[in-house]
Parts: structure tokens; sequence; C-alpha cells
């Protein structure tokens, strides 16, 4: 089994995973149809179906454009709302493609109808791989836009996390400089956050992906997951778990974001008065 991570948009990342012998192929969140289909030519592989997290634009806009190009193609979700959806999907389904074996993993919060993947092949040395969406990053977690913090728990604490240490963890977005700020934040103190936030710096200077992780790092710097710590209930002055889940959560969404550099031509233009015309009142 071979994944192969391929960033999109401003910072998404849509995958594709191979069985090696077979050359079929499997989608995970096929948001631009046009950079998949180039890898899926270079690669040389079929592609056989799209695993879909959420319905979220980012993740789900190229599946109604891959179901024209690709006809018979299977597209899995959980969601009614995730467009050319083909297959509706529930907690602990297995589905096989080829080798490949997928247990769907149903994590509603940042959506009601957010669904996880976890995929592995029987008798192969590799880890099993984790597809988490917008519901686990790494050093971080998804926003409670549909859900919440009781749902978040449950989904970390015992959905995702009750997987294997060793699962790699590819998830829906390049955030990781930005979510281990804040756990530093959290824990100044955490050697773990600062390796792995001067890891990722380096990463993204080289523009390089920071996934995937494993599951057991992220019990060592995600402070979503770290929540019966005793640093992260100081933090939050919590000690129930769900308590302090919830306000790291919104302690996240405060958190400051990092200042933008003005677009240098743009700042020209302005200089020249360029915009005047669109700014003067009418």
């Amino acid at each position: 089994m071979k994944v192969k991570v391929i960033s999109v948009l401003e910072d998404n990342y849509m995958y594709l995973v191979i069985e090696e012998s077979t050359r079929d192929a499997v989608a995970v969140d096929a948001a631009v149809p046009k950079r998949l289909l180039e890898i899926i030519r270079k690669e040389d592989v079929v592609l056989r179906a799209v695993l879909t997290t959420h319905h979220h634009w980012d993740h789900a806009r190229g599946n109604e454009e891959l179901a024209r190009l690709c006809p018979g193609l299977r597209v899995y979700g959980a969601d009614e709302r995730i467009g050319a959806l083909t297959h509706k999907v529930t907690h602990d389904q297995e589905l096989t493609f080829g080798a490949i074996r997928v247990r769907c993993l149903f994590t509603p919060c940042h959506t009601s109808g957010h669904m996880c993947y976890f995929m592995w092949e029987d008798g192969s040395p590799d880890a099993p791989a984790l597809f988490s969406g917008d519901t686990l990053f790494v050093g971080g977690c998804g926003k409670f836009f549909e859900g919440t913090a009781e749902q978040m728990y449950a989904n970390l604490t015992q959905i995702l996390g009750a997987l294997p240490k060793e699962t790699k963890v590819f998830c829906g977005h390049e955030c990781t400089v930005r979510n281990l700020k804040f756990a530093l934040k959290v824990e100044p103190e955490n050697e773990m956050v600062k390796k792995k936030l001067a890891w990722a710096k380096q990463r993204d200077d080289e523009d390089l992906p920071t996934v995937p992780s494993t599951l057991q790092e992220e019990f060592l710097y995600n402070p979503f997951l770290r929540v019966t710590e005793e640093p992260l209930q100081k933090f939050t002055g919590k000690t129930d778990p769900v308590e302090v889940l919830r306000t790291l959560r919104t302690e996240k969404d405060n958190f400051k974001k990092p200042k933008e550099r003005p677009n240098p031509q743009a700042m020209l233009a302005f200089d020249w008065g360029l915009f005047n015309p669109f700014l003067e009142k009418k």
C-alpha cells in the first residue's frame, strides 16, 4: 500500500492510495480533479473509488467531475451533502479494495457527517494509515462547526485514540506549525513540542509536508490528546477532560494569527493611487 501525499489549494491535502499488486487506487478527499488525474496517469494506476471525509468544498468539490470523467466510480461518505455520493457508509463498516482493507470511523463534530478512514493490508509489515480529514491534525484538531466538545472528546479518545499507536496519521490540512505554536503556548516546557515545532518549521521552509505523523507521537505533543495531563489542566483551569478540551478549542480559536505580509504589488498600487477610483465614495 503506497500513499501519495498531494498538496492542493491553500493548505489542503488529498491522497492517492495505491494497491501495488493490482495498480488499483483509491483517492481520499479529491478536491482538485485535474491534479489527481495527472498523478493517476503518472503512476499508471486505475482509480476505483473516492473516500470523502466530509462535505466541505475543499474536500469534496472534485467528486462530480471525477464521477463524470470516470464512469462507474464509487464515491463513499457519511453525509448526503457530499457531491456524487454513491455509497453512504456507517461507523465500523469495512470496505475492501484488493488487498487494502478500510474501516470507516464516524467522528461527528467538525461536521455532523464526518467520517475518518483507517486503512491496512493483512500480513503487511507496514503500519496502518488513518485518513483523519478535519477531525485530527498533526498537533491539533478540527473546529467544532457542527458538534460539541463531548463529541470531539469521544472522537479523539474512544475512536481515533484507541487505534494502534504505530498508525500513521494523514490529515486534511497542513497547519502543523501553527498548531504547535499554540501547543507551545499551552505547554512551554514540553520538549517534544519544541522538537516537533523546530522540525515542522524546517519542513515548511523547504516546502515539504509534515504528514504523516504517528498516533504515538501525537499523544506526546498534541494538546487535544493530552487533556488529562496536569499542564493542560493548569493552562485551562479545568480538571474534567471534556471541559479542558472545550476551553482549549476556544483558546485555539482565539489564538493570534500570524501577521500576513502585505502583497508588494498591492502596496505599490496603493502608493500610485491606482485603487483611488474604487475607494472614493460615490
